[in-house]
């Protein structure tokens, strides 16, 4: 099959403003497997046995077609699996279908289409608005076969074994010097590690990212002066790629990075594989942000049961916020394509609902997994990498729905003046307790006023109750909207705050005001709901506020629209 050069990657669609890291805090980041989202064939019925490894059929082209599925939802942003050129022949290990095995990182993928295809899908992009993240890997190659009989003559640019650390395979995670320089894989696929402490790689590295991201002339980067037998890559025309994820970060030493991030100039994000705050965040002192895995592990055991603790969620919180520069960086996730999906657990779709509400409303950057809003429930790699087109890209789906409607309260917002610098502001998870997290994000001052977040884990079979909280921020008679039902609460003479829980259902409250001056809730209100001391009353509303849940729609632009309209 014929190989596509990055070389020819020329866009030509109309300029997209650099996104800044402030500028990604505001997006929402769709993340999919290239080769099991979407077919070019636009087939719902193709087979995809994801027990074998092997590749499936997904493409560039594929994705373009189902932009419409992924904008429904609201995402702002795709981030796609690598696009380098693999090695292409089966192992006992499966295909290279995932991206991570790289073998020319001047080559395409040529299993996911041409240049024009990922040009294409760059431009489709940016003409909806949205954004381009494309997943890169500066720690490794990969090889068919066992580490002590590499021939490295197989890998663009670095054809030598003196590019790389000697062979050896990691065995001690609490030792940063062999997590740096020995070898990720096994002995069926060896992924040698470039010795990123050479100024060659460096020098190699900063050009190639330089080239995949940025805009320049079309005069091809030379090569080092070390090495003249290859191509040069050469430069796009314009910005094709908005932002990076950085697979395996923590495997390179720290000093590669700010020139790496500088050389790309646009927000990168490492995978930073480490449940402990104080050494994952300390990588964010030399990229823009990281996963979010401190969180993810007690998000997930929280609200994955009942039983979860939310003590455990609570503190992290906390912890994060203390140990990183910039918690609102990272990127926060409940699944992805290395960690058993969150269905697997529970096929509570309560308990989804709030594990994903929490991406959404605490600091940081949300990422939803292909097939999360499809419920799937696939256990670790390979199985929780199923192909999406099998679900037939309904967007009639519960979590489809949820996320839909997640996505535009967040993004109405982001769109408010009244609520200006939310997204920015530190969240502060005040209030826990055995099924219950509470989390206040925004200004306390008296020129603002914090998004209030009560997530529960109780489950579906819920019943219905009251919670009272205090420590809102809020005065007393302050009249919030939920934003998810569109009823209204005021708070009690003693400024609490007292909330209807019903079916395990996650809330999320503003001020009145805002719902009246924007697209929040923005039709009038016929009855508004009170809570006080545990009782539900209804009373006249206020103009400005929303109608009952049952009578409403999402409007195109904001949350609530009355269906009469």
């Amino acid at each position: 099959m014929k190989r596509t050069s990055l070389c020819t990657w020329t866009l030509y669609a109309k300029a997209v403003q650099t996104l800044s890291p402030a500028g990604w805090r505001k997006q929402s980041i769709y993340f999919l497997v290239t080769d099991r989202f979407a077919r070019s064939d636009n087939s719902t019925t193709a087979a995809c046995d994801v027990s074998q490894r092997q590749y499936c059929g997904g493409s560039w082209q594929g994705i373009t077609n189902q932009l419409n599925y992924i904008q429904g939802m609201g995402f702002t942003a795709v981030w796609i699996t690598p696009v380098t050129g693999q090695f292409y022949e089966p192992t006992e290990d499966g295909a290279s279908y995932h991206g991570y095995w790289q073998q020319n990182i001047y080559e395409l993928n040529h299993e996911f289409g041409t240049a024009e295809d990922l040009k294409k899908l760059s431009n489709s992009l940016h003409a909806r608005g949205m954004y381009l993240m494309v997943d890169v890997v500066a720690n490794h190659m990969g090889y068919n076969g066992a580490g002590t009989s590499v021939d490295y003559a197989v890998f663009t640019p670095f054809n030598s074994h003196d590019y790389f650390h000697s062979y050896c395979l990691i065995t001690n995670y609490s030792n940063q010097t062999d997590v740096e320089d020995c070898w990720l894989g096994d002995t069926v696929v060896s992924l040698p590690d470039l010795n990123t402490d050479r100024t060659d790689v460096q020098s190699i590295w900063y050009n190639w990212v330089s080239s995949l991201v940025s805009n320049y002339s079309s005069t091809p980067i030379p090569p080092p002066s070390h090495f003249r037998r290859i191509q040069a890559p050469c430069q796009a025309d314009s910005v094709a790629v908005d932002g990076l994820r950085i697979d395996t970060a923590k495997h390179v030493q720290k000093s590669f990075w700010p020139g790496y991030q500088q050389a790309a100039g646009v927000y990168c994000l490492g995978e930073v594989l480490h449940g402990d705050p104080a050494y994952t965040c300390a990588y964010q002192d030399v990229l823009d942000g990281v996963l979010n895995y401190p969180v993810y592990y007690p998000l997930l055991r929280a609200f994955r049961s009942p039983a979860g603790s939310m003590r455990d969620i609570y503190m992290m919180v906390h912890a994060v916020a203390t140990a990183c520069a910039d918690p609102t960086l990272l990127g926060t996730f409940v699944e992805n394509h290395d960690n058993t999906r969150f269905a697997s657990y529970t096929a509570d779709y309560a308990l989804a609902k709030n594990a994903l509400a929490f991406l959404f409303f605490a600091d940081g950057i949300p990422i939803v997994y292909a097939g999360q809003e499809q419920h799937y429930h696939g256990s670790g790699d390979p199985y929780n990498r199923e192909a999406v087109w099998l679900a037939g890209y309904a967007t009639t789906a519960e979590l489809y729905t949820f996320i839909q409607q997640t996505n535009r309260i967040r993004r109405s917002l982001l769109l408010l003046v009244a609520a200006a610098g939310w997204v920015a502001a530190p969240n502060d998870a005040f209030y826990h307790d055995a099924h219950t997290l509470a989390m206040r994000k925004g200004s306390l001052d008296a020129a603002g006023s914090p998004v209030l977040t009560v997530l529960t884990n109780a489950g579906a079979s819920a019943g219905a109750s009251t919670l009272t909280l205090n420590g809102t921020g809020y005065a007393p008679g302050t009249i919030l909207v939920e934003a998810y039902t569109c009823t209204s609460l005021h708070v009690d003479t003693q400024g609490d705050l007292v909330v209807p829980m019903t079916a395990g259902l996650p809330r999320v409250f503003v001020p009145m005001s805002w719902a009246g001056s924007s697209e929040l809730c923005k039709t009038e209100l016929s009855e508004t709901t009170t809570v006080t001391s545990g009782t539900v009353t209804t009373a006249a509303d206020p103009p400005g506020a929303c109608t009952t849940a049952a009578n409403l729609i999402l409007s195109p632009h904001g949350m609530c629209e009355n269906r009469q309209q």
